[in-house]
């Protein structure tokens, strides 16, 4: 009886160590990235299989906002995410302090500024509002498409990437700017508010089933420097499995399936982002 007892319990701490070293082995190939649910997520599912031939598993965790990502990332929750552009995650990395860096640019999405009653440039009256999401990192953008337009002027001296409200020095229209909103919730402001602009993120419109390039008053073009990359922990950047995916995001068949999903209102990118 002894003898059995001995062999039994040796059967099963043989069996524990076996599952165990084989979890450990698995876990190994899994990578958990953040993402937005529009095109991010969409991109990612695509990729999934890819990777799984690969032998790596992708879990994608969905976010509906831009704070959580990178809160995530930095408490190891993630091992990478993908819903920020350059501009911003700079922003966030010198405003917070992430030890941040990125590996590669994936897709650029041409922001947009749309209006429900607004149906051309000319038509915009004077003291018309502007509605633009609290994140800063965008209001340069938003501020350039409307001085492309000729609707004001930004100074010489600022970077238009950065430049703010306080950088303009002409307003012919009066246009009034408010940027208090998340940036979520300005397709519903876009469907309640009338005789407005409001500008409005690329995946938030196709999440709000808009057609940038059919519904957008003016929409930024392909040569826009808001480059959505993949960002991870500074000493994570020569991960492999993460690199992988990276390649994976530049594949062919995976910008072809960008370009055909979203029709050409989310652009690839296949080279190095900086």
């Amino acid at each position: 009886m002894k003898k059995i007892l001995v062999f039994v319990s040796i059967f099963f701490v043989l069996t524990l160590a076996a599952c165990g070293g084989d979890e450990s082995s698995s876990d190994d190939n899994v990578i958990k990235v953040g993402a937005s649910s529009t095109p991010h997520a969409q991109i990612l599912e695509k990729a999934k299989p890819i990777l799984k031939e690969k032998g790596i598993t992708l879990k994608i965790e969905e976010y509906t906002d831009y704070v959580l990502p990178n809160e995530d990332l930095s408490s190891g929750e993630l091992d990478a995410n993908y819903f920020q552009h350059i501009p911003y995650l700079n922003k966030q990395i010198a405003d917070i302090g992430y030890d941040f860096t990125h590996i590669g640019g994936i897709h650029i999405e041409p922001i947009g500024i749309y209006s429900k009653t607004i149906n051309s440039v000319d038509e915009v009256a004077k003291g018309t509002e502007v509605l633009m999401s609290r994140s800063v990192a965008d209001h340069g953008r938003v501020l350039s498409l409307l001085e492309k337009e000729g609707l004001i002027k930004l100074s010489e001296k600022v970077d238009k990437v950065e430049a703010t409200t306080e950088d303009i020095v002409e307003n012919p229209k009066d246009l009034k700017f408010s940027y208090d909103y998340d940036a979520a919730f300005l397709p519903e402001l876009y469907e309640s508010e009338e005789n407005t602009l409001v500008a409005i993120n690329t995946n938030y419109a196709i999440g709000a089933d808009l057609n940038p390039l059919e519904d957008a008053l003016i929409l930024e073009g392909e040569e826009s420097p808001y480059v959505n990359v993949v960002a991870v922990k500074t000493v994570n950047k020569g991960n492999e499995s993460l690199n992988t995916l990276v390649d994976v995001l530049h594949s062919e068949e995976i910008q072809n399936f960008i370009l055909e999903e979203f029709d050409g209102a989310v652009v690839p990118v296949n080279g190095e982002a900086k």
